[in-house]
């Protein structure tokens, strides 16, 4: 028998943590340190139960309050590893400000594009992504990490091989949960198979995660 044969592909669990007051006033979150919100604390409870019928070959997060609080309530905290490396983007001078208030001082302004003054530049972003994407390439079956919003977009754009410029199209919510993955009929080729998957309120009992990725 081919051992080889029985190794599982690859498959990363990309989580983007859950509510905080600062996502709710859509404020640049990099190192400060922000709690959930009592409804964030919901979510990530709500994403233990998503989460729990999925074994997981490891399980990494942010070094981020606001990220280790999702994986903590998720129920995977006692198995989870610290990752620098998946820290949100250094905003520097941005840093707690929105977009609308950036804007009104730089009309042209964009993130994936320019950066933050005295904080990290899009390259610096992107060569980080790069280097969590080989370092995540040498694991198989399921991984998981909890992470934060343009990170994560940086993460994904990068695993399939795009520049950091169309992270501002792959947007992600609190909360959500998307696979990074190969197609299943050319391994070699990476793919986004879920994206940005929330649960509805109304949706009970949770549904199957591998029913609603993508099938190729």
């Amino acid at each position: 028998m081919n051992l080889t044969s029985l190794v599982s592909p690859l498959r990363i669990y990309l989580i983007r943590h859950a509510e905080t007051d600062w996502t709710l006033s859509r404020r640049y979150t990099g190192h400060t340190e922000i709690a959930l919100t009592a409804n964030g604390e919901v979510e990530a409870q709500k994403l233990g139960h998503r989460l729990r019928d999925t074994p997981f070959t490891h399980v990494f997060t942010s070094p981020r309050l606001r990220a280790r609080q999702t994986c903590r309530l998720a129920q995977l905290g006692n198995r989870a590893d610290i990752d620098p490396d998946l820290d949100e983007w250094n905003y520097g001078d941005y840093e707690g400000l929105r977009s609308v208030d950036i804007r009104h001082q730089r009309p042209e302004w964009n993130l994936f594009q320019n950066g933050c003054p005295q904080g990290e530049t899009p390259e610096q972003v992107s060569e980080r992504a790069d280097r969590l994407i080989d370092r995540l390439g040498s694991y198989h079956g399921n991984v998981v990490v909890f992470s934060h919003g343009h990170f994560g977009s940086t993460v994904a754009v990068r695993w399939i091989g795009l520049p950091i410029a169309t992270a501002e199209h792959f947007p992600l919510a609190t909360a959500s949960i998307s696979i990074l993955a190969f197609n299943p009929q050319h391994l070699e080729t990476p793919v986004i198979a879920l994206w940005n998957a929330i649960l509805p309120r109304q949706m009970s009992p949770p549904v199957n995660l591998a029913d609603t990725a993508l099938r190729l």
